[in-house]
């Protein structure tokens, strides 16, 4: 206990792994031992935590529980980890989702020894970004992350699952081209790679002239390479086109992690890495971010409300609440230090956990209704709800949520991030409202098409007769609806940790 309280982050963070290798070495014909292995397991990470969260001081400026190993001492490069509020409310979004996804992922059936390993792999690559204060190291797990959601959806997909996979991994590795030489000229010339060193040196770094060009075009240039690698992750409008086909073809677990943390990582390198290295350039750009961040909102509803791909109507939604993060971003940008600055902030993190709770419970909600009636095809449902009124209770509750109907966990972070912001950017966040009302529709056009009007006969009897929801799925759907509850009565026990520390960074 005194080594896990020790090294308390690197626990967290290779625990994962250390039960890949396990199940490794299991028979894969015991396929029940190898699902409740790595269940078990993946509940470790989330229990370590909860237990990191309760000793968490959130009126200490930096970082806690930091450890710093020499990794690469040729060139200055260390395996340091660290937590602030913002890194830890997204460990904590992630230590959660991961075993929810796994239990999802017991009607699995095909290569389940590889799939729950490759699963534990990717907890691992996405805790380790957040985690990392080196900026070597946080690449490295930035590009971890990808291996296993690329074969997680080559392998386990629907029909489409080569194309979707192939342009998942050609998109970011793309935008990682760029993220990966704005990281090695920093490192060269500072001489280092930590973050808090990076940050106070290259903000004050401002000779005539760099690399023969001017410091300040050299910095704008680098600024974009983190911009825009970050802005795929997100995704964001018009780089977001690879979403919503991984996410239609990717396994329903490989959904909910996609969505609810995977997208997190692109904006979790705005709020760690762009704004603290560039707060000019952040502030000089800012109505570009807001500009890209509106036309994601409005084009992401528009969109999603255009769909009859169940699926894909709720992937499109995820382009559409991410836009709301980066609105907030780009208003802290262009105000950083004021009251709006922080409330949009604050929204913006915020955001980031709900959308996690809301998009993985509506992916898998998609998840459980296609393994009954193996379509996603909007038209060929309808008038399910007296058949399973308890998954139509359960989708009404979770897409509301979703909606940002007032009560629940949408709400409160919408309203920040359009509080904080409309001070800063009007313009941009009256157009904002535009994909706010469309969000309303393509919702209820949704859990119209699925639960309401007249019955498809074809799900009411025979061997098509549909069944409700199951003990194992309302287990995995529990957690999150009670988040989403307590988020939107009393989101201060979050709220507080997250504001304290965008108080303390910005």
């Amino acid at each position: 206990m005194d080594f896990i309280s020790t090294h308390l982050l690197t626990s967290i963070l290779f625990f994962p792994t250390l039960a890949a290798l396990v199940i490794f070495f299991l028979p894969k014909d015991e396929v029940k031992l190898i699902r409740w292995t790595a269940l078990l397991a993946s509940l470790v990470p989330f229990g370590l935590s909860v237990w990191l969260w309760t000793q968490f001081n959130p009126d200490m400026p930096g970082f806690q529980f930091q450890e710093n190993y020499i990794w690469y001492e040729a060139i200055n490069s260390n395996f340091h980890l660290g937590v602030d509020g913002l890194s830890l409310s997204m460990v904590l979004l992630t230590t959660l989702l991961t075993p929810l996804a796994i239990l999802a992922s017991f009607s699995v059936t095909d290569k389940v020894k590889a799939y729950m390993m490759l699963f534990l792999f990717l907890e691992t690559g996405m805790l380790g970004v957040f985690l990392a204060l080196d900026l070597l190291i946080f690449f490295v797990f930035w590009e971890i992350g990808l291996v296993p959601m690329y074969f997680l959806i080559n392998q386990w997909g629907s029909a489409n699952r080569n194309y979707a996979s192939l342009k998942f991994m050609i998109y970011t590795m793309g935008g990682s081209l760029g993220l990966l030489l704005a990281i090695q000229m920093l490192g060269v010339t500072f001489q280092t790679y930590d973050l808090v060193t990076l940050v106070e040196r290259w903000t004050s770094f401002n000779p005539a002239t760099f690399l023969g060009m001017p410091i300040e075009t050299v910095k704008v240039v680098t600024f974009w390479a983190f911009v825009i690698a970050f802005a795929i992750k997100v995704p964001v409008w018009p780089f977001h086109t690879w979403l919503p086909d991984a996410h239609t073809e990717a396994p329903t677990a490989g959904s909910m992690i996609l969505a609810g943390v995977l997208l997190k990582l692109g904006a979790y390198g705005f709020l760690r890495l762009v704004l603290p290295l560039y707060p000019a350039e952040s502030a000089q750009y800012a109505e570009w971010l807001a500009f890209l961040a509106v036309m994601a909102i409005i084009f992401g509803a528009f969109g999603s409300f255009g769909q009859t791909d169940f699926k894909r109507l709720v992937a499109y939604s995820s382009v559409n609440h991410m836009g709301f993060v980066l609105l907030g971003i780009a208003a802290a940008a262009k105000a950083m230090g004021t009251e709006s600055a922080t409330i949009a902030l604050n929204g913006a993190v915020l955001q980031m956990f709900n959308h996690g709770l809301s998009a993985a419970g509506m992916f898998f909600l998609v998840g459980v209704i296609y393994e009954r009636t193996h379509t996603r095809d909007l038209e060929k449902l309808g008038g399910l709800f007296p058949l399973v009124p308890v998954y139509g209770a359960i989708l009404i509750f979770t897409s509301m949520a979703s909606l940002g109907l007032p009560g629940l966990n949408g709400f409160i972070s919408e309203f920040l991030v359009v509080r904080g912001a409309f001070g800063i950017l009007p313009v941009f966040t009256a157009l904002a409202m535009i994909g706010l009302l469309m969000t309303g529709a393509y919702i209820l056009k949704g859990v119209a098409k699925v639960l309401h009007g007249p019955l498809n006969e074809h799900w009411a009897h025979g061997e098509h007769k549909l069944t409700e929801i199951n003990t194992r799925e309302l287990i995995v759907m529990a957690p999150l609806m009670v988040l989403i509850l307590v988020l939107g009565i009393w989101p201060m026990w979050l709220l507080d940790v997250i504001n304290k520390a965008m108080t303390m960074l910005f």
